[in-house]
């Protein structure tokens, strides 16, 4: 495989790397970045290594080009990674708490700080943290590692050693693994592992803030008033102020809200932590793809103060009579209006970073292009970005359908892409009950979907651009639709929610779901879900010089820019025609090219343009 890069990871700048505030939805002034060089090494045994095998670059994972490293972990090794932490002894003398943050790790770790075990994890997509305040208060012995000794008295010392052990098992087994394969190709590519997401630390009050849960109403049926309840979560119950600013836009490129001069204050409320906080808001600016409105807003609560930001918008389904007048349609509205959602299917792959962009301009160039083409959706395809990618989309007006990211055993593509397809050409529909066929065997395994969707919401749902969670992908570990439909409707009333994206429809959710690549479309609209085209086109076009792989695969093979464009511009005029017979979403496949799959309307390392 040739490899690539992108404008932004050759001038990348290892010393400063994603420096930007990794969490939008919940901002202290001051926190500390650990993105940068750490010490690594890679063992066939869990034990600390003596010596490192040289320098990653953090967060990118090592079978990156970016990291430095270009070198696939095995399930049956283990990834160390080791840094220095500068401590402020005075922080912590003075009653402050340092937390350690991990965007994400893939897929399990433990983390040591001194020597002793502060945190473990395991999901590779999910952020997690550790308070590893009396970690820096004495130390003790890893596994195979040197002991340390200090007359057994608590301390605080100004360096702490911060040790990270790793181990991926990818695609051998049941965890989420997205696109993942050690033996990439065609529509799968290449797994990576470790710390894959920004590294950071801050120094907290002894009572903090730890979760904002804010739920904006945008009221039927004119729209013209809002209110916002907010939940401020501690672990003790503490006087709250809270104070919403005046609504902006912040679609200008590099326009930073914490940066600008604030706005008026127009709504503020005290009140009690863990408590609901319920306020009106008295100038309402709803959010649009046009004009993506947000309300930030302060949180005081003793002495931490946070930022944060909501906006005041509705996704929902209602009944349209349709151009005959004879029959009502379902569509998809945003505030109560027709929203076509014309969406592009985005895989998040870079050619250096592999599922870390190299620069957070990188994410703006995605979904601005995006925009300027049109497109007003973006469907992320089994993966969960950085909180920073949705950021943009907030700040954009740029749509967002979520996946959630598919695990399970090996799959069974005679069964789960061949045979159907052919099932949902016939409108054949197949219980999902039999979990061998759809790789769902292992109880563990869906267990721990269940677990990792509830916190997927959980994570994202303050993000006001996500209009929809798609649950399963094209049989893709699937299991029992209907009732994860129940548990995601539960998590987050909000949203629609495509409960089997492709095949293997159960009849729930909000979307009969279609993906469309080989034969005519055909469909039929229903009475109660919409009708989208969840995936569809895949036309591919390989570009010399900016091509990782000599194979080609994709959904309709064109030599060149000419045909390839005749053939998207015919496409999409056909899925236009459909829209009067009640088509209400399209998703085409795909953003840019990923190594062997050149369907993309950039090229993997977006230098080139191919649908115009």
């Amino acid at each position: 495989m040739e490899q690539l890069y992108t404008r932004w990871g050759k001038e990348l700048d290892g010393d400063h790397v994603l420096q930007e505030y990794p969490r939008p939805l919940l901002q202290r002034k001051s926190y500390v970045n650990l993105n940068g060089y750490w010490d690594y090494a890679i063992t066939s045994k869990f034990m600390r290594p003596e010596t490192y095998d040289g320098k990653i670059l953090v967060p990118f994972s090592p079978e990156s080009v970016l990291s430095g490293v270009g070198r696939q972990l095995q399930p049956e090794e283990y990834l160390w990674y080791r840094r220095t932490l500068s401590i402020d002894a005075e922080k912590l003398r003075a009653g402050f708490r340092l937390i350690l943050h991990f965007g994400a790790v893939d897929q399990s770790c433990r983390v040591y700080v001194n020597g002793r075990e502060a945190a473990r994890h395991t999901g590779g997509y999910l952020p997690f943290s550790a308070d590893i305040t009396e970690y820096c208060q004495g130390k003790e012995t890893l596994p195979g590692g040197p002991a340390h000794h200090r007359d057994n008295e608590a301390f605080i010392v100004r360096e702490s050693e911060l040790v990270l052990a790793v181990r991926d098992l990818s695609d051998t087994s049941h965890h989420a693994r997205g696109k993942q394969k050690l033996r990439r190709g065609g529509m799968f590519y290449t797994a990576q592992s470790g710390i894959w997401q920004t590294v950071w630390m801050e120094y907290v009050p002894a009572h903090y803030v730890r979760e904002l849960q804010t739920e904006p109403t945008l009221e039927e049926p004119d729209f013209a008033r809002g209110s916002v309840r907010i939940t401020v979560r501690s672990d003790v119950e503490m006087p709250v102020r809270i104070q919403i600013r005046e609504p902006g836009l912040y679609m200008e490129e590099k326009t930073e809200a914490r940066d600008l001069p604030a706005p008026p204050i127009i709504a503020e409320a005290d009140g009690l932590s863990n408590r609901e906080l319920k306020l009106s808001i008295p100038l309402v600016r709803p959010w649009t793809c046009e004009t993506p409105y947000l309300y930030y807003f302060t949180v005081t609560m003793g002495d931490d103060t946070v930022e944060s930001y909501f906006a005041l918008r509705t996704f929902s389904v209602k009944k349209f009579l349709s151009d005959t007048g004879e029959t009502e349609i379902p569509r998809i509205c945003l505030n109560g209006q027709i929203q076509f959602q014309n969406g592009v299917l985005d895989q998040g792959y870079w050619p250096d970073g592999l599922y870390t962009a190299p620069s957070d301009a990188a994410y703006v160039f995605d979904i601005s292009e995006m925009k300027k083409m049109g497109f007003n959706m973006l469907r992320k395809h089994v993966k969960i970005e950085p909180q920073r990618w949705y950021y943009h989309c907030d700040r954009l007006g740029m749509v967002v359908w979520q996946d959630m990211v598919n695990g399970g055993s090996s799959y069974k593509h005679w069964f789960v892409t061949y045979a159907a397809t052919l099932f949902s050409r016939k409108r054949c529909n197949i219980r999902d009950t039999c979990f061998s066929l759809l790789s769902r065997a292992d109880k563990r395994g869906r267990q721990e979907f269940v677990r990792e969707m509830k916190e997927t919401i959980r994570l994202l749902k303050g993000h006001p651009s996500i209009a929809a969670w798609v649950i399963f992908n094209e049989g893709w570990g699937q299991f029992h639709a209907k009732k994860m439909t129940e548990t995601a409707r539960a998590c987050d009333g909000s949203r629609l929610i495509d409960q089997a994206s492709g095949w293997f429809d159960q009849n729930g959710g909000d979307m009969q779901s279609i993906h469309h690549y080989f034969f005519k479309m055909k469909f039929a609209p229903e009475k109660e879900r919409v009708t989208v085209v969840s995936e569809f086109g895949g036309y591919s076009l390989r570009i010399p010089g900016h091509s990782a792989c000599k194979k080609l695969y994709g959904y309709g093979i064109h030599k060149d820019g000419e045909s390839l464009n005749a053939a998207y511009s015919e496409r999409m005029r056909r899925m236009q025609a459909q829209i009067p017979e009640g088509l209400c979403a399209g998703v085409y496949t795909q953003l840019s090219d990923v190594e062997e799959e050149v369907n993309g309307i950039f090229t993997y390392d977006r230098e080139v343009k191919k649908i115009v």
